[in-house]
């Protein structure tokens, strides 16, 4: 199967293996951070980090925007299906994630309220184009992956005149997170205004850590495996500035185990060598720019959030998206 059964390969991955145990320095302790929950579930089903030496450790960073998530968005999710009769939807692993007095959207449909599962936006769409008596809700969460599709079908309600669908917007950006990680945890001095910087560049900053980790853990990352879906969309320009001024590497990797250890393969070399560089291991889906068309559509539905709550890191600045008064 193309681009799926030889990134498994378990004879390639231990050669990969072998040759990061080869380059590796003696002595020297390698930090590295998966950004991504796809890097983190690849590397935990695949025994990736049994296949490293010791002295390289991976840090599991944000994870998913369902981790992310804060409570009060699952909580009003939940009050639009129960007390205001909406239909509401949204995409299945928002649904068991835990909400107020021990509910989650699960519960809530168990309790009557009319919540379906959603596999894309655009189903959300056609149900209020076949119910014109019933409110619809898509409920909208996901980084850059998932927001091209959202701006799509708001912007499509928007030129068909529906009166019957809403979108509830919990989407968030990723490069802010990084560079609140690499702050360790506090926000950087001077974010822009919002509105100042295209929707997939690299300005804006938030504060993003998952797992319990310290800002003396972070203040020591050596380099990045960087996203693999979201830079379809953003491209990898938007990390050079990470690159430049905090002299860490990014290796933008795709969710396969060969992808992961040839990324970390990649960082250890950026390392050895001095160098703090944007390389992109996954250039079978990822280029320098992006998806402009993708961008273009986010630019014109979205607009940045001056702040957002994200799930156990507080109100973060400019870190999300809402929709345009338009």
């Amino acid at each position: 199967m193309k681009y799926i059964a030889e990134f498994r390969d378990g004879a390639l991955a231990r050669q990969i293996a072998q040759r990061i145990a080869a380059e590796v320095r003696p002595g020297h302790a390698y930090r590295f951070m998966e950004f991504c929950g796809g890097h983190t579930h690849a590397i935990s089903r695949y025994g990736v980090l049994e296949l490293l030496p010791p002295n390289v450790r991976m840090i599991h960073g944000p994870g998913c925007p369902v981790c992310v998530l804060p409570i009060g968005r699952v909580d009003l999710a939940i009050e639009l299906a129960l007390k205001h009769d909406v239909i509401l939807w949204t995409y299945g692993d928002t649904m068991r994630v835990p909400a107020s007095d021990s509910l989650s959207l699960t519960k809530a449909k168990a309790r009557g309220g009319d919540i379906r599962m959603v596999y894309s936006a655009g189903d959300a769409l056609q149900l209020a184009r076949a119910n014109p008596e019933r409110q619809v809700v898509f409920f909208a969460i996901g980084f850059e992956t998932t927001t091209p599709p959202t701006a799509l079908v708001i912007r499509d309600a928007a030129r068909e005149g529906l009166t019957n669908f809403s979108v509830m917007c919990s989407h968030v950006l990723t490069p802010p997170a990084i560079r609140a990680i690499l702050d360790g945890g506090r926000p950087s001095a001077g974010p822009p205004q919002a509105g100042s910087a295209p929707l997939g560049g690299s300005d804006g900053n938030a504060v993003e850590e998952r797992g319990g980790h310290d800002h003396e853990e972070t203040a020591t990352i050596e380099g990045f495996v960087g996203p693999a879906h979201v830079s379809i969309i953003i491209g990898s320009d938007p990390y050079a500035k990470f690159a430049a001024e905090y002299k860490k590497p990014v290796v933008i990797a795709g969710f396969e185990p060969l992808d992961v250890l040839q990324a970390i393969l990649m960082l250890v070399r950026q390392v050895n060598e001095g160098r703090a560089e944007v390389e992109n291991e996954f250039i079978r889906a990822v280029t320098p720019t992006g998806n402009r068309n993708a961008q273009a559509l986010m630019d014109e539905v979205f607009e940045l959030r001056e702040a957002f709550e994200w799930r156990g890191l507080g109100t973060m600045p400019l870190s999300a998206l809402r929709i345009r008064e338009a």
